[in-house]
């Protein structure tokens, strides 16, 4: 899958407060390198430099135009799937802004991404949660009824139990979730939840897609979501958008 880096800034401000909200739950570090995994194009490099200035800082991403865009903000970039990359240098933090929705089998990579810190390090992930809720729900209903069966890939992550039960033995854990009430601005064009779930969620259903297969697809959402979302008189959207959060300390 390709990504768009203008398209998914668009609401930039929007992606990156739970990251600040995940920076601010760190426990103190031992000493090693911090990793940016699923680094995107950058939006949280400058916060993680400031917070950690002594410290070296690696973006990992597997999209090269994502990594294009985050060119100069990092100490070293390396494109890598997560579900193969390991660290060169033993990391004090991992810290992993909605990147790992995309990546399956969480049981098999979380604890090896926790056994790749150091004792004492932490492993930070924030990930949305809101699979079931009517912005995320709906492309995937339409998409089955209009265009056939969905393709690989889409996101996807377990319940807080299942992480509680996966991590717990693992180390220090902290789990958490928090709704964030979104104010997306009315767009020149479309409705400004289709705008903000395009760039991210439903980016593979739209890529396995004709034109005119994801034109089909995209009125037929635009019809519906604004019921389940209504626009104020400016065209703007208040959008709940649920997020979980865990941070994974090795006491080992």
């Amino acid at each position: 899958m390709t990504w768009d880096p203008g398209t998914y800034a668009r609401f930039r401000g929007h992606r990156l407060r739970p990251a600040m909200d995940l920076l601010r739950a760190l426990p103190d570090l031992p000493q090693g390198c911090v990793a940016d995994l699923g680094c995107g194009s950058g939006a949280v490099a400058a916060p993680l430099r400031s917070l950690f200035p002594a410290r070296q800082l690696v973006g990992i991403d597997a999209s090269a135009e994502m990594l294009a865009k985050a060119e100069g903000q990092y100490d070293t970039l390396v494109q890598a799937d997560i579900t193969e990359w390991a660290p060169q240098e033993t990391p004090a933090l991992i810290f992993s802004n909605a990147a790992l929705q995309w990546v399956p089998d969480h049981v098999t990579i979380l604890p090896r991404l926790v056994d790749s810190l150091a004792p004492g390090g932490t492993l930070a992930v924030q990930v949305p949660h809101q699979n079931n809720a009517p912005s995320h729900r709906m492309w995937r209903v339409l998409a089955e009824e209009l265009c056939g069966p969905l393709p690989d890939g889409l996101p996807d992550v377990l319940r807080p139990a299942g992480y509680y039960h996966l991590l717990a033995p693992l180390g220090a854990l902290s789990l958490w979730e928090t709704e964030y009430y979104q104010i997306l601005p009315a767009c020149d064009e479309g409705n400004p939840v289709r705008r903000f779930t395009e760039a991210t969620y439903a980016r593979p259903i739209l890529q396995a897609l004709t034109q005119a297969e994801q034109t089909r697809l995209i009125d037929a959402y635009e019809d519906v979501i604004a019921s389940a979302y209504p626009a104020s008189e400016d065209g703007s959207v208040l959008f709940p958008l649920r997020r979980m959060f865990f941070t994974v300390t090795r006491q080992d």
